[in-house]
């Protein structure tokens, strides 16, 4: 796979998603925010509306807003509660009420700041919004900056599945600033981290072996193991999107782990469990489903369960009925016709999408749940 997984030094690198007059790129680096030249050449508009958080806002939508000035005549904002619990209609409408009673035109430009829930509901705001306006991705967490703000998936859970009500709306670009994830909690950047790890099975072995050997590094927030992690998972995601868009096929694979992971999301309830917390377990899982349909060595399960766990991730599924975990995955959108269809490892770098018997489901999760 191309382009070749090469260490970047600190200064600002593009990633370009290439789709056609849809194309944006993605830019990496340190101190991005501040830089006049991080939000130049984008859509030109009146007005600009900063959705963010109660953790992320008042760290920094000043410092956004003082920069976003110097292009737009009004610079609006509003705050979401923090969380993927919050990540529903009510809250989504919020983000149309401010434009609405601001009086925001359909050239007005929103500014998703914060992680993969903001990302998610304001890209989703924009799809809708006049049927269409122009987003900016600004990432506040290592989950969004490798995996969500990346490829125009937007959307918001519903009590029945997650990411269930949505629509696809590429960002006209996306701002991944490595010093924004000094403020994130070590939890968050385990969770991101296993949006980092899905990678390597699914497309770069050599990627996944520079991950084992730095794995320290990453959790202790070394910049230039994060600027490589970032940039190389925006590579691999953007040669993924640029040949498939809306999912259609080849893109499924990047939902490696996240079918058990929807579900024990789900089952929980959203919040219990962070989502990458969720995926990283999903992994695990996946790849011992996969070994038991003799598609991998069973060793990798192994190798990935110690990684997972080495990230700060649990490798234990939560305790749920067997049934409650099908009944939960049925929901999941690669399902079709009631069949569940995982994201499987059909050997180290290669990912397939495959149903399974519900039997050997139920064994995997025996195997790997709480209880056992």
């Amino acid at each position: 796979m191309s382009p070749d997984n090469t260490s970047p030094a600190l200064s600002p690198k593009r990633v370009s998603i290439a789709l056609g007059e849809r194309s944006y790129d993605i830019v990496i680096g340190s101190a991005l925010l501040d830089q006049p030249s991080s939000w130049t050449g984008l859509p030109d508009a009146a007005d600009a509306l900063i959705v963010t958080n109660t953790t992320v806002g008042p760290l920094y939508a000043s410092r956004l807003a003082a920069r976003l000035d110097a292009h737009h005549r009004r610079v609006l904002q509003v705050e979401l509660p923090d969380g993927e619990a919050h990540k529903d209609w009510q809250h989504l409408n919020r983000i149309f009420d401010r434009l609405l009673e601001a009086g925001c035109d359909r050239k007005t430009v929103l500014y998703a700041l914060g992680g993969g829930v903001v990302g998610d509901m304001t890209g989703f705001a924009a799809a809708c919004y006049m049927r269409g306006v122009p987003f900016v991705q600004v990432p506040t967490t290592l989950l969004a900056q490798v995996d969500s703000s990346v490829g125009g998936k937007t959307a918001i859970n519903h009590p029945a599945g997650k990411n269930m009500v949505g629509a696809f709306h590429q960002p006209a670009r996306v701002i991944c600033d490595l010093d924004l994830l000094d403020t994130l909690p070590p939890r968050e950047v385990s969770a991101g981290l296993a949006e980092v790890i899905k990678y390597g099975p699914i497309a770069d072995p050599t990627f996944l072996g520079w991950i084992e050997a730095h794995i320290d590094a990453l959790r202790a927030g070394d910049k230039p193991a994060l600027a490589h992690a970032v940039q190389r998972s925006c590579e691999i995601k953007a040669w993924v999107v640029g040949q498939d868009e809306r999912e259609g096929g080849l893109r499924a694979i990047l939902n490696f782990g996240h079918t058990f992971g929807h579900a024990i999301e789900a089952g929980l309830g959203y919040g219990a469990w962070l989502h990458g917390e969720a995926v990283g377990c999903g992994m695990v899982l996946a790849a011992d489903l996969s070994a038991r349909l003799g598609m991998v060595d069973a060793g990798l399960v192994g190798r990935l369960a110690r990684l997972v766990e080495h990230a700060g991730l649990p490798i234990r599924a939560p305790r749920m009925p067997p049934e409650r975990w099908l009944q939960l995955m049925r929901v999941d959108k690669k399902a079709e016709g009631g069949e569940i269809r995982f994201v499987l490892i059909d050997g180290l770098g290669r990912a397939a999408v495959r149903a399974a018997p519900d039997a050997l489901v139920r064994e995997v999760i025996a195997t790997h749940s709480a209880a056992a």
